[in-house]
């Protein structure tokens, strides 16, 4: 009769660690649902505070490009809008030769009541020979309705052994 009672503790504890798992599993697969749920409502967020605060209408985004960089090497931009001083970015050297191997860097996001505005770019760096170099760029950018995309690119002019500097809008 032991030995019996001991089989049906036996069983009766299986059982117990059986159902015990189950709720485990079912507790996990709760909780993975619920962080699931949370990554998409913080994204959802993100999404609305980029949309609340750089309406399309209103947005302009301005972003450096540069080609090989032989004539120039690049420190720093400096972003000013209408007189003021709206952005000033110091690069590393990866950042750098990201730029160098075509990458684009969006140095600055601003919202722009329609009409004229003013930038102006300085760009900071070694020039030819190793030289300190700074340069700047100015565009009149007449802002419309809707988003507006600006280009600050460096490019080498082989023929003056300069560096270039253009402000264009994108397309």
């Amino acid at each position: 009769m032991n030995a019996d009672a001991a089989m049906a503790g036996s069983r009766s504890n299986e059982g117990a660690e059986t159902e015990s798992r189950d709720r485990f599993r079912a507790l996990d697969r709760d909780v993975q649902d619920l962080k699931t749920e949370v990554l998409n409502i913080n994204r959802d967020l993100l999404l609305l505070e980029e949309e609340l605060l750089f309406p399309a209408n209103s947005q302009v985004a301005f972003f450096v490009s540069m080609d090989i960089g032989e004539y120039f090497d690049l420190d720093s931009v400096n972003l000013k809008i209408d007189g003021k001083e709206v952005a000033n970015y110091l690069y590393t050297e990866r950042e750098v030769g990201a730029l160098q191997r075509g990458g684009v860097h969006r140095v600055h996001m601003a919202n722009l009541k329609t009409g004229e505005h003013e930038l102006i770019a300085v760009f900071t760096g070694r020039g030819p020979h190793g030289r300190d170099y700074r340069r700047g760029a100015t565009m009149k950018i007449d802002k419309g309705i809707g988003a507006k995309y600006i280009e600050l690119e460096i490019t080498d002019r082989v023929r003056k052994q300069q560096p270039e500097f253009v402000v264009r809008e994108w397309e």
